[in-house]
This record gives structure tokens, C-alpha cells and sequence, in this order.
């Protein structure tokens, strides 16, 4: 029934459209775009998937070195991080998973060059040199494996050439930011060649910090020092084989991420009082970037790779791929997590708050023809090891604080009291959680993809993918001191809300050096079909159904029924989604490409990740629905040189009913997720013309558009984020032959205020605090290319 009513939608849609090529009658023609979205090359306009492709060059102008940058050329894209760009969420038409809790996976796959990477976290680096970014939306684990239950970024780097080429690169702007890239490409033997990139990048915070009485001296935060190393080698043995060995390196050592009060509730006076300065922003006042913290904020990353793929062309009909990867990630965390500069609660920089994950990944795929039957059959094997740590110790004035919360402000010794310790011995400065995760992953699948031409314009894609995965976790709890208050809280006649308060998970004594084990084994089968019908040879239509999954897991946080009973059971079911789309893909006359597909998927056991303020909670949704269009366009205009492309997405991400569960809010039956506008909107235009005999002229325009939507699990409505318009900017001028180019540039042009994520912030009930956006930043870039 869904099939039938989305493929008459889209025929009605396909055949309005068609009378608009009078568009394209003059202008200039669109270039072919191939991509690999089905593992293999194809026309775009041939391919029963929403795929929205942003090139090199439109990357370039658009200013984007990472995935968060991409959002502003793709419409229904959201990336957002928070606490570090290692706590980094991507969705897509409003599904994705929040990123701060490492047992999660995403909802959305990061693939880049055929590897794919185990957390979005982990693929928030510099891209290097790019060829092209696909971005698949919609269920595509027949092809690409579990966690692509919300779509697939593919990345795409440039392969290295057998013609000589260096490029280089300096950049300078505001912030004091600074970056030089250098690349250089070419032969090294008749059957070898080579590639290297190597980029810098620095600048100052986007945030001034406010220390109190320290021990930090940080001046600002959100800073940026990233160091990049990538280097390819193409080896062509034969004629038939191919292998290409991939390396790369990233470090990144910056102060990351420190937020700013929106709402300061009755706590303020309490953190004012116990601070050397106001403690905290009040009135709260988030985009003047004044940040509270009596501790440091530092992120260190580095992220290591190798990868070898080899293609042998067995005939003319039949190619064997073989893709082996090795990657080692690593993030250092140190953290003032009550954020302000009273000195509460804190992770240290001493190694002792960590996330590493070491993987290992082998892909075998086997593609051809037969007659009329493009087929591929392939497996898949992983093995991924899981590192984490948090050490979160007591600040001088934990006990302090809550003496006073308690009392209302009226005895700063009010916990003594309650508990019967003397002052000082309840909460031990420099004491507190320290928790260990040793996680694995095992996962092999069989899969298949195939396309039946059953005429000249029809055609059947099937495909399966059967995955075996199993997981296990030890868990060791301890907490340095033996939490004492708590285990006084629970024995005294005190009253609820104080035993709550002395009684966090970080402070519960049932977690006194406790080991717990966890293994979990599941087996998917998944799939789709697709049915494709082209009307003629500039328009395409189809319909299809794809199924798949995202693993479950376990929550790496503490997990109890009540104060003082552990819950040793953190397992989560995997995420199910099954989906329908009907579509066209279109060629209006050779200037414009108008495609539009309308979608409808449906969620099972969602996997929702919320904060509660103390500890992460994971609950499994009974059922999301999301359901709405996709359009997008290219027209190369009758101006030569001018090409304007974009798209919109209009999306109803919204949860079922059902009955809320702890950690889940009452808020969520029945209301959209958060971060799931209406509507989205991204566009693009470039103009190059020349300027004179040896100089030419280029510029750029891109921007993105959300509507109102909201940036909490829990969707408190005070963390809503207004409508949002982003523009960039870009103009340059340079050599005909580009042998140098002298850009300014300018991201977020219009300086937008807006958030990234709003918080309720930790340990102080009243008080919302948000992760910025960046603001305008301006500069000035000088290229060359040889």
C-alpha cells in the first residue's frame, strides 16, 4: 500500500516536472557525476537512492575540512558535539544517536575510502585532499553494514596521479587562525605512484574563560591545533590489478569544551558565593562567550590508520575487491564538569579519563555481470576493542555545596549534619569515581547486491545481509574514597531529596570496587529491493524497501535501581528500521538535474542517550517515525560560468506513544525528536569567469536553513533553538592555470548566533547552559598549484 501511494506521488511529481525544461534550453550543460553508493560505479540518475554528492571543488568553496562543515551543503544533515569533538552526533532527516556515551554507535556511518569508522567522534578530523563526499540518506545496510540505519556519509579522497603535482595552501584570519597545507602528487615508478598531504591549523578560542582562584590559567577555550599527516601509494602491477595503500595521522591538543549559562537558576548565588569571582554569568548571557571554569578543559587526540585496497579484473565481466584496515584512535579528556569556577566537581588531566578503540576490519567483494544480471556477493569481518575510563573527583567545594543547597544557603555544614561525619570527611577533596570498560566487538557478515535489467528500462535491485555480532564488557566500578556519606544518607532518617542530592551515582557506595561482566550475541538478517522504471532517457523513476539495523550494546555508565542496588544488566537491544521511498531522478534538457524522493521509515527499539545532569541513561524508544520528501537540484545557468545547485528536505521525526520509562521525560510521546526541523534547506552558487588573458575571477555563495527545532533529549522547551539561516562566503582571484589564487573568505557571514546543544547544567537543578556555534569567522587564503 505504501509502494503504490509513494510511487503515484512521485509519477505526478516526475511528470509536472518534465514541462519545466525550458529552463535548460540555453544554458550550459550539467557534467555526469558517477558515484559508488551501490559499491560499484554508477550515473548518479541511475541510482534508486537518495544521494546528495557535494564535489572537491564545491568543498573548497564552501570552506569544508571536516564533517561538521558539510552540513551547510546538505539539506536534513546535522552535526553536533559537545563536551569535545570526540562527543560529536550525526543525523540525518532527524535520526542519529548523541554521541557522548562511547556505547553507543551511530546511526548514521561514516565511510572514508571503503573504512568504515567506529564512532562519529572518530571521524571528526581534517578530510585532507577530497574528490567527492556522498551522502546517502535512508537505511544502507544491505551494502554498508549495521549502524547505517539513518544513512551513510562516504568519503572519498584523491587519488594519487601519475602526472606531477604539488599544491600548497596558507590561510590566515581572525581568532589568529593560521593553516598551511602542502600536497604533492605523482610518479614514482612507470607502475607506482604517489600522494602526501601534510596540513597545520591553529587559532585562538571562540570563548574568554573566567578561572576564580584556578588552579587553571586558561584564557580561552574552543581553540584549534590540529596537525594532519595523510599518504597514499598506486600501485599497478598488471593491467588487471590494482592496490592502493592508504595512511594517515591526526593529532589534535586543544582546550575544548566549555559552555555558557542560558538560564541560571537558584543555584547561581550558591556558585557565587563559593567562587573567588561571580562563579558563574549572571544575568546569563551565552553569546558574549564568557566562560566559568576553575579547571582545565583539554582534549588530545590522535587517530592512526592504514588501509590496502586491491582490485583484480579476473575478465572483462568479474573484479574481486579486497579492502584490510587497521585504525587506532585515542582521546585524553580532562574536564570542569560543573563549569563554573567554583571548584566542585572535575575530571583531571592526569590519564585517567580516556576513550581508545583499536579495530580491525576486512571487506572481500566480488562483482560482475552475467546476461542481464549485475551481481555482487561479499563478507565482512571486524574486531574492535573498546577503552574507556572516567575519573571524576570531588573540588574543595563539592561538600560545601551541597551544605548550602541543602540548607537553603543557611549552613555551609548542613551535610555533617545530616550524615554524622565529621566536616570535610564526606566528600574527600581530590576523591571520587573512578570507573574502567574493557569492550569488545566481533562482527562478520555475508552479504549480496544485485540488478536485474529486466528490459532496456526496468530494472529489479535485490539484496541481503545476513550479520553475526557478538559483544562483551567488564566493567570495573570503584570509588577512590568509600563514599561514606551516601552510605550514611541510606541508613539515617533523612529526609528524600537530601539522601537524593548526598546520593549521586558517583557517590553511591554499592559501587565500591565492583566487577561486573556482560556479553550479548545477536544475528541480523537484512535487505532490500528496489524497482526502477525509466520513462525516457531523462527521467527515472522508482520505488523501494530497505531494512536494517543498529547493534545493541551497553551504557559505560553507571546503572542502579536505587541509591545503594547496582544494576549489573546495562545491556540495550539493537535499533530496527524498516523503510519505503518512491522517487525520480531527472535531466531537464542537459542544464538542470531535479531529483525528489518521498520517504517514509519507521524506528524500533530507538536507542535515545540522555543526561540526567549526574549520568547518562540509555532507553530504548519503543518506535520513531519519520516521514517526508527530499528534493534537490543542479542548474548550470544560461551565464556562463554561474551554477547554482541546493535542495530541501521536509521531515516529521516524531516518536510513537507509549508509556515513559526512567530517564525518559513525559515530554517525548507523540513529539518530535530533538534536532528534527521541519524543514531544512541547503544552497550553493559559484561563478568563474576570466579577467582578461592570464587572470580569472571565482566566487562563492552557500548557505543553510533549519527551522525551529529542539536541542534536548528530554525536550525541555527552554532549549529550543530559533529558526537558523548560515551563510558562507567566497572570492578569489588568480592565474588562469591556478599556479596561484588569493581567496577571502568569510563562514557564518552573517555572525548567527545560535547552539549546538543545550544542557541542563551538572549538579545545578535551574540552571541551562548551551555549546555554541561558531561565530563569524573571516580570512584570507592564498593558494598554489603546480
Amino acid at each position: 500500500m505504501k509502494l503504490h501511494m509513494y510511487a503515484a506521488s512521485a509519477a505526478v511529481i516526475a511528470f509536472a516536472c518534465a514541462g519545466t525544461s525550458a529552463w535548460a534550453q540555453q544554458a550550459a550543460e550539467v557534467e555526469t557525476v558517477i558515484v559508488t553508493a551501490q559499491k560499484r560505479e554508477q550515473n548518479l540518475q541511475d541510482v534508486p537512492i537518495v544521494v546528495n554528492v557535494v564535489s572537491g571543488q564545491q568543498l573548497q568553496d564552501a570552506g569544508v575540512r571536516d564533517v561538521k562543515d558539510l552540513q551547510v551543503l546538505t539539506p536534513g544533515l546535522s552535526v553536533t558535539s559537545s563536551t569535545g569533538g570526540a562527543q560529536t552526533s550525526i543525523r540525518i532527516r532527524g535520526v542519529g544517536t548523541i554521541g557522548d556515551n562511547p556505547g553507543l554507535e551511530s546511526s548514521v556511518g561514516t565511510v572514508i575510502d571503503g573504512v568504515y569508522r567506529a564512532r562519529s567522534g572518530v571521524a571528526f578530523n581534517d578530510l585532507g585532499e577530497l574528490e567527492r563526499i556522498e551522502v546517502l540518506k535512508g537505511p544502507q545496510g544491505t551494502v554498508f553494514g549495521k549502524n547505517t540505519s539513518a544513512g551513510v556519509i562516504n568519503v572519498i579522497t584523491r587519488a594519487p596521479e601519475f602526472d606531477f603535482g604539488a599544491e600548497a595552501e596558507l590561510t590566515y584570519g581572525n581568532h589568529d587562525a593560521r593553516g598551511a597545507s602542502v600536497s604533492v602528487t605523482g610518479p614514482i615508478g612507470e607502475t607506482l605512484a604517489g600522494r602526501i598531504f601534510a596540513a597545520r591549523r591553529v587559532r585562538d578560542g571562540f570563548y574568554d574563560v573566567a578561572n576564580g582562584a584556578g588552579p587553571s590559567t586558561q584564557g580561552d577555550n574552543d581553540d584549534q591545533d590540529v596537525t594532519t599527516v595523510r599518504g597514499q601509494l598506486l600501485w599497478l602491477p598488471t593491467d588487471t590489478l590494482t592496490l592502493r595503500f592508504l595512511a594517515d595521522y591526526t593529532k589534535r591538543e586543544e582546550h575544548c569544551c566549555l559552555n555558557t549559562t542560558t538560564l541560571v537558576g537558584p543555584t547561581g548565588a550558591i556558585i557565587d558565593a563559593l567562587a573567588a569571582d561571580a562563579g558563574t554569568l549572571r544575568p546569563a548571557d551565552p553569546f558574549r562567550r564568557l566562560a566559568y571554569a576553575n579547571r582545565e578543559s583539554n582534549q588530545d587526540i590522535e587517530d592512526r590508520g592504514v588501509s590496502l585496497q586491491g582490485d583484480w579484473e579476473i575478465n572483462d565481466d568479474v573484479t574481486l575487491t579486497s579492502i584490510t584496515a587497521w585504525r587506532d584512535w585515542d582521546n585524553q579528556q580532562a574536564n570542569d564538569i560543573d563549569f563554573s569556577s567554583a571548584d566542585i566537581w572535575y575530571r583531571p588531566a592526569d590519564g585517567r579519563t580516556f576513550s581508545k578503540i583499536e579495530s580491525f576490519s576486512q571487506e572481500v567483494r566480488l562483482a560482475g555481470s552475467t546476461g542481464p544480471l549485475d551481481w555482487l556477493v561479499g563478507g565482512y569481518y571486524s574486531d574492535e576493542q573498546l577503552d574507556s575510563s572516567a575519573f571524576t573527583p570531588y573540588g574543595t567545594a563539592y561538600e560545601t555545596y551541597f551544605g548550602l543547597l541543602l540548607s537553603s544557603g543557611a549552613n555551609p555544614n548542613t551535610v555533617s549534619l545530616l550524615t554524622g561525619i565529621p566536616a570535610g570527611q564526606n566528600f574527600i577533596p581530590g576523591q571520587g569515581s573512578y570507573d574502567t570498560y574493557d569492550h569488545s566487538t566481533k562482527r562478520w557478515a555475508v552479504f549480496t547486491n544485485n540488478t536485474w535489467h529486466i528490459t532496456d528500462a526496468l530494472e529489479l535491485t535485490f539484496g541481503l545481509r545476513y550479520t553475526d555480532e557478538t559483544k562483551e564488557v567488564t566493567s570495573h566500578y570503584s570509588n577512590t574514597a568509600p563514599a561514606n556519606a551516601c552510605a550514611a544518607a541510606i541508613v539515617r532518617p533523612i529526609p528524600a531529596a537530601a539522601r537524593s542530592a548526598l546520593c549521586a551515582p558517583g557517590s553511591d557506595p554499592a559501587f565500591n570496587n565492583v566487577t561486573t561482566r556482560q556479553k550479548r550475541t545477536e544475528d541480523r538478517l537484512g535487505g532490500t529491493v528496489k524497482l526502477s522504471y525509466r520513462l525516457n532517457p531523462s527521467l527515472m523513476t522508482y520505488v523501494s524497501y530497505a531494512s536494517s539495523h543498529k547493534s545493541g550494546g551497553f551504557n559505560l555508565d553507571r546503572a542502579r535501581f536505587a541509591p545503594g542496588q547496582i544494576n549489573p544488566d546495562t545491556s540495550f537491544p539493537a535499533e530496527t528500521v524498516e523503510s519505503y521511498e518512491a522517487g525520480f531522478k531527472s535531466n531537464l534538457g542537459s542544464a538542470v538535474v531535479l531529483n525528489a524522493a518521498a520517504f517514509d521509515q519507521t524506528f524500533k527499539h530507538f536507542q535515545l542517550n540522555t543526561f540526567t545532569g549526574i549520568s547518562f541513561v540509555v532507553a530504548s524508544i519503543p518506535k520513531v517515525t519519520s516521514k517526508g520528501v527530499d528534493v534537490d537540484f543542479v542548474y548550470r545557468t544560461p551565464l556562463e560560468g554561474l551554477t547554482v545547485n541546493g535542495g530541501v528536505t521536509y521531515a516529521v521525526t516524531q516518536y510513537g506513544d507509549f508509556v515513559p520509562g526512567p530517564g525518559v521525560g513525559p515530554r517525548l510521546p507523540g513529539s518530535r525528536l530533538s534536532y528534527a526541523p521541519l524543514w531544512s534547506a541547503s544552497w550553493a552558487a559559484s561563478y568563474q569567469r576570466p579577467l582578461g588573458e592570464a587572470l580569472q575571477l571565482r566566487a562563492s555563495l552557500s548557505g543553510r536553513y533549519t527551522s525551529r527545532y529542539n536541542t534536548g533529549s528530554n525536550l525541555d522547551p527552554l532549549k529550543d533553538q530559533k529558526p537558523l539561516t548560515i551563510w558562507n562566503g567566497r572570492i578569489g582571484v588568480g592565474t588562469q592555470d591556478e599556479r596561484w589564487t588569493l581567496e577571502l573568505f568569510a563562514q557564518n557571514l552573517t555572525n548567527e548566533d545560535y547552539y549546538q546543544v543545550v544542557v541542563d547544567q551538572p549538579l545545578q537543578s535551574g540552571t541551562y547552559a548551551a555549546f555554541l556555534g561558531a561565530p563569524r569567522t573571516v580570512g584570507v587564503t592564498l593558494r598554489s598549484r603546480f
